[in-house]
């Protein structure tokens, strides 16, 4: 499998393609006025603790305050999630918060739609092998590391370098990009760890809250830290300026993947070498048509992301019981993709066509699951429930794709859809009936968008006489070039 990494930068944005294969896969958008602040670590004031959530809200600078949970007080979850806990009783948030305490905060999710951000008080900072988590003892390892060799290796290796450096305590999650890691990487990561948490700490004690301590990364070399891998066969960058400090980053910490990383100088924009542009403009769509002819149904909701399939014009060549597999299967790789391309996360619910056959349903979940073990989010996966659905989970930090790019339409507000032209026309009978008994005026204007004004003057007509001569005054209509379909007035003169 081929693999790519395209990296657009511009003043105002920067936009990281992930490619496999000639086929876009991932899309990471950072815009200037509205970076990401996931991994930045604040030092805030409690501004409200609420008994009944046991949570509080937090002041860390922004516009919103940010939310904690009672759970993340005491454990945190960011950075861990290699780390398996069981059930914890939680103490009551009075105990552990009060109003105008300040607290050090990492936030683990940006704000999403009304919502604030989501912070732990349980800091990771990561490093490209390792993620080192002050005040913790614990050292656990990438799931996807599985060569019990290979884990034993690298735990051993952690502990002894863990004794050596008695100046610092904390603990360490292993990346997946530890595995088969030399040594003397994995302990330069550990240095440089150290280096930042000292200097974070200094911060900390200067600083009056609402205050940034740490800032991660920005996107051009998160990206080399976190998505380039062996695998991956080239990085190209269309920024001179921000090659030069991806280059610098590189020669520091990953040496090996200096060959990979290219100024990309074409006239040509960068995003068209695989016609990016046209898949993000795609990934916005509702609908996802699949080979076959059938297709994909995509609906995001803020609770859960539902997602429909359908045979379409797929009439298949054997039977329908063949025609339904062949089309959830082919279904299964393209929501992969689509799960990935979109970043959807939190919990997804999939309504495959029924398959009676069991082995048919047993391949289609197996596909699904094989297709996202490249996902580099933490995906969680359900057999098929008794009403025939998927249901999944994935891990949710930043928007979607969708909500970075689009705003809810102020026309329909976010609904999808319109009133008819027939229903706005009788809302403004009851609205001139209304105005009618309320107050006494001459004759009436209507005021209504071109298609709504129409129907009026046609299909209408009979049903505007009648009104006319039950309320005995005139009745005129006035086009509004500029006014929604769902938007009129009525004036009295």
């Amino acid at each position: 499998m081929s693999e790519e990494i395209l990296i657009n930068v511009t003043p105002v944005e920067t936009r990281v393609a992930l490619v496999e294969n000639g086929m876009l896969q991932e899309a990471y958008i950072e815009r200037t006025s509205r970076k990401g602040i996931v991994g930045n670590i604040y030092k805030g004031k409690v501004v409200r603790v609420l008994p009944g959530m046991e949570a509080a809200f937090v002041d860390i600078g922004l516009e919103r305050a940010a939310f904690i949970h009672a759970s993340d007080v005491i454990t945190g979850q960011s950075g861990a999630e290699e780390l398996t806990d069981g059930p914890k009783t939680v103490p009551d948030i009075r105990t552990l918060l009060r109003e105008g305490q300040s607290l050090v905060v990492q936030v683990t999710k940006d704000p999403i739609g009304t919502k604030g951000a989501r912070l732990t008080t349980q800091l990771s900072i990561p490093s490209r092998y390792l993620v080192f988590m002050p005040g913790v003892s614990h050292i656990g390892i990438s799931q996807r590391i599985e060569d019990d060799n290979e884990r034993e290796r690298l735990k051993t290796l952690l502990e002894e370098a863990s004794a050596e450096s008695s100046d610092v305590t904390g603990g360490y999650i292993i990346r997946t990009a530890a595995e088969a890691a030399p040594a003397e990487d994995l302990i330069g990561d550990m240095k440089y760890l150290h280096r930042l948490s000292h200097s974070i700490q200094e911060r900390i004690a200067k600083v009056q809250a609402p205050a940034v301590v740490y800032q991660d990364l920005p996107l051009f070399i998160r990206t080399i830290r976190d998505l380039v891998r062996p695998q991956t066969e080239k990085v190209r960058i269309d920024s001179r300026e921000s090659y030069q400090r991806v280059m610098e980053f590189v020669q520091e910490f990953v040496t090996e993947f200096a060959d990979m990383v290219e100024y990309y100088p074409g006239e040509r924009p960068i995003f068209d070498l695989y016609s990016v542009e046209d898949e993000i403009q795609k990934a916005l769509s509702r609908k996802v048509q699949l080979k076959s002819g059938g297709y994909v149904i995509i609906d995001q909701t803020e609770a859960m992301t539902t997602i429909d399939i359908n045979t379409g014009a797929f009439v298949g060549h054997r039977n329908l019981e063949e025609t339904i597999f062949k089309t959830n299967l082919e279904a299964a790789r393209a929501i992969s993709r689509q799960l990935r391309l979109r970043n959807l996360g939190g919990i997804i619910i999939i309504d495959f066509i029924d398959m009676e056959d069991s082995e048919h349903q047993r391949q289609v979940h197996r596909m699904l699951e094989k297709m996202l073990e490249r996902d580099h989010a933490k995906t969680k996966i359900t057999g098929v429930s008794e009403l025939g659905l998927v249901e999944m989970t994935r891990k949710r930090t930043t928007e979607s794709l969708g909500q970075v790019l689009c705003e809810p339409c102020p026309v329909c507000d976010g609904r999808g859809f319109l009133k008819t032209a027939e229903t706005v026309c009788y809302e403004i009978f009851r609205e001139i009936l209304r105005v009618n008994r309320a107050y006494d005026a001459e004759s009436y204007l209507v005021m209504a968008a071109q298609k709504v004004v129409d129907r009026l003057l046609d299909e209408e007509s009979d049903n505007v006489a009648d009104l006319e001569t039950f309320i005995a005054k005139t009745i005129r209509f006035q086009v509004e070039p500029f006014y929604s379909q769902e938007q009129y007035d009525v004036v009295l003169l």
